[in-house]
């Protein structure tokens, strides 16, 4: 006779968005138990349970992820919203994700999609990787991007997607809290060209510990060196909350780290904080705040230093970091003026940028395709 739960768990295997997820192993003298190596947090789970992030369980011992294709958004966006300032300018992309996350930031502000927990229900519209890259084919994408949540939480679904799309002459990019383990990293491999790592409260340990829920946030920079190493273009973000985030020292030490092991060229995007979830008894970032530590950044010797979320800020723009020519300028995720040559060279004194790939000028308001 079978049980109710037995065939509960036949149905929830046989629904498509269910699938054998990759990077995990059996948990040795603990029969049926499972290890995830994801994600740093390697949870270990048990018969019948799910790990943090809420959308991988455990079925008779097997690990499965809930969401492969299950996607909550499929949007056409500019590539400088991911924020990538650098990387193909003026590109489109066809940007997806699902629901859940390994953080638990009480900031978020796609925590209706990220913090969604299975006790509440998966929801999302069930598409395959062909559908997806037929997609951003159709409406015209120079690339796809897995971002929104945090993409390590879909990873079966963004390693299948982004290996149809190699095949089909598009780019992938990821935007990420960077708590990808090393082998999930080295799995994706070449399939991934660029990436956002997304650093909040300057990276400082007791933030991460009482707003995010992780407790070991230095494990991020093991995951940007192996990005680095895989030949990955890398952009970093660190999201400014002011009172509780937003410590001199702490973006000091960031960007020095930045500076000594990605190069000084490397941009880097202070974004102001807006209140949202749980902390909405939070104010905005002064600008105050987010000026002095983007000429802390600077003086560090970081030459594309960004103030996101500020429109009209003259910190928008990009300018050459050797004679100080304005040579991009941007309002909000639009390029209004491109003056760099075809080799991304300054047009005033010949200094070639860190930029990679050439401008798109394909100026693109954000839609939805679901």
């Amino acid at each position: 006779m079978v049980s109710s739960k037995q065939s509960s768990e036949e149905a929830l295997l046989a629904r498509p968005h269910v699938r054998p997820a990759m990077l995990w192993e059996p948990v040795p003298g603990k029969p049926g138990w499972v290890r995830c190596n994801l994600c740093e947090k390697r949870c270990i789970i048990a018969p019948g349970r799910y790990g943090a992030c809420g959308v991988r369980k455990n079925i008779n011992g097997k690990l499965y992820t809930l969401v492969y294709g299950l996607l909550t958004a499929m949007n056409i966006d500019p590539i400088e919203k991911k924020p990538l300032y650098h990387f193909y300018p003026g590109s489109r992309v066809l940007s997806i994700s699902t629901v859940g996350c390994n953080f638990y930031c009480k900031f978020c502000q796609n925590w209706v999609i990220s913090q969604s927990r299975l006790e509440k229900g998966l929801y999302g519209v069930y598409k395959t990787p062909e559908e997806v890259v037929d997609a951003a084919l159709r409406y015209r994408a120079d690339g796809i991007s897995y971002t929104y949540n945090e993409p390590t939480i879909f990873f079966e679904f963004m390693y299948d997607t982004a290996r149809l799309a190699k095949k089909h002459g598009l780019f992938n990019t990821m935007v990420t809290n960077g708590y990808a383990t090393p082998e999930a990293v080295d799995t994706l491999g070449s399939l991934m060209d660029a990436a956002t790592v997304d650093f909040k409260g300057g990276g400082n340990k007791e933030f991460y510990r009482k707003y995010v829920g992780v407790y070991d946030p230095e494990k991020i920079y093991n995951t940007i060196l192996a990005m680095r190493d895989k030949g990955w273009f890398l952009e970093i973000t660190n999201l400014v909350v002011p009172k509780v985030g937003d410590k001199e020292e702490d973006v000091r030490k960031l960007s020095r780290w930045i500076v000594e092991n990605l190069g000084p060229e490397t941009p880097f995007h202070l974004l102001r904080f807006h209140p949202d979830y749980k902390m909405m008894d939070y104010p905005p970032t002064p600008l105050e705040t987010l000026e002095k530590l983007a000429s802390i950044a600077m003086d560090e010797g970081l030459k594309h230093v960004y103030i996101g979320n500020v429109l009209g800020h003259p910190l928008e723009h990009t300018y050459c970091p050797k004679c100080g020519y304005r040579v991009i300028e941007r309002f909000g995720f639009t390029i209004v003026s491109w003056r760099l040559t075809k080799d991304n060279r300054c047009p005033k004194c010949g200094y070639k940028l860190n930029i990679r790939g050439e401008y798109r000028g394909r100026p693109t308001t954000p839609y939805s395709l679901l």
